[in-house]
């Protein structure tokens, strides 16, 4: 049996019905920083002192009391506190309760595992590919269905409802889209290969137009624009803007509150700014700094998606020349604002 578990990277004990350890592997002898000989024979309580989050010590005085069902045989996954070589420890521990012929429990399997990623690091390879991937199934499995029906039933279905069917399809084209343009903006950011292609851009109407886009997914939805009459045209790559303000605008509605949401535009020394405000119950102090970290979400609203949205529009902003930042206070929500330069118009139509 120790050849066997020798085998598994992770920390692995086999307990008999005295929840005493009858075999170990050399990780698990690591772990509580003695020779595996040293373990056998001795309390699980003894040498790993597992508690429960409060507190309360396990596996000292007897078996879980779901043990009392016969049916019950798999450990779920959970997280415990234990004693290792190197002082107190988390790990998440799972495996299988042994049973003799009677149905009472003869000893278990235990497996140690570390804990998962803190939430503020950035997740794994697997992590983002599932991550992804769910925020992928949504809008195509709608795809699949209103054009199957479509096809299906044409003839069958009235104009208008043809219409909301398209409507809703090339909305969710748009969503793919994005998201893959979030992923390669990813690559091109940290490589210094973005390209921007630049052009005048009236911030006005591009704004109302990314509202009047997120009011097909947001019904609710209450979003006022407001820039002054003759705001200057921008220098910059409209398809990236629009990237931008979406984040921004979608970010505020996912967090903050759909109600009372605006979008101002103004003209600072040298400098356009255009501030996304909400309404909702704003972002906690310890949060303010990690909003645009890459993958962080916050566990407060209705979070969904990559966690990639701001961390991409800083990059986005500052490729530009300009500054996104955040402030927000509590009860009271939150304001992002980015900047862009100012530039003189006249001079880029004579070159």
């Amino acid at each position: 049996m120790s050849s066997v578990l020798d085998q598994l990277p992770d920390p692995t004990v086999r307990l008999d019905r005295e929840r005493c350890i009858v075999d170990a592997n050399e990780a698990a002898a690591r772990l509580a920083g003695r020779t595996v000989d040293d373990l056998l024979g001795t309390s699980m309580a003894e040498v790993f002192a597992p508690r429960a989050s409060d507190g309360t010590k396990l596996l000292a005085d007897g078996w879980h009391r779901s043990t009392r069902l016969r049916s019950v045989s798999a450990i779920p996954e959970h997280e415990v506190t234990i004693t290792t070589a190197e002082g107190d420890r988390k790990v998440r521990v799972t495996g299988r309760y042994e049973r003799n012929g009677n149905g009472s429990v003869s000893g278990a399997v235990l497996v140690l595992r570390p804990p998962r990623r803190r939430a503020d690091q950035e997740p794994t390879g697997s992590e983002v590919v599932s991550t992804v991937s769910h925020e992928l199934r949504s809008p195509l499995t709608s795809v699949k269905g209103y054009t199957s029906l479509l096809l299906n039933r044409w003839e069958r279905l009235k104009d208008e409802q043809k219409k909301m069917m398209l409507e809703q399809v090339h909305h969710d084209a748009d969503r793919v889209t994005r998201l893959i343009t979030e992923l390669l903006d990813i690559s091109r950011l940290e490589t210094g290969r973005l390209v921007l292609r630049r052009q005048l851009v009236d911030l006005a109407d591009l704004a109302q137009r990314v509202v009047e886009k997120l009011a097909l997914t947001y019904t609710d939805l209450d979003c006022t624009v407001t820039f002054p009459d003759g705001f200057p045209h921008v220098y910059a790559d409209p398809d990236k803007l629009e990237q931008v303000l979406t984040n921004l605008v979608e970010n505020a509605a996912k967090y903050g509150s759909t109600e009372g949401m605006t979008v101002v535009g103004e003209v600072r020394d040298g400098e356009i700014a255009v501030s996304v405000t909400d309404k909702g119950e704003g972002i906690p102090a310890h949060d303010l700094p990690k909003v645009f970290k890459k993958f962080f979400r916050r566990d407060m609203g209705k979070p969904t998606g990559t966690g990639l949205g701001l961390w991409i529009s800083r990059g986005l902003v500052e490729a530009h020349g300009g500054r996104l930042t955040a402030s927000s206070e509590m009860g009271e929500g939150s304001v992002f604002s980015f900047t862009l330069p100012l530039v003189d118009v006249d001079a880029l139509l004579d070159e």
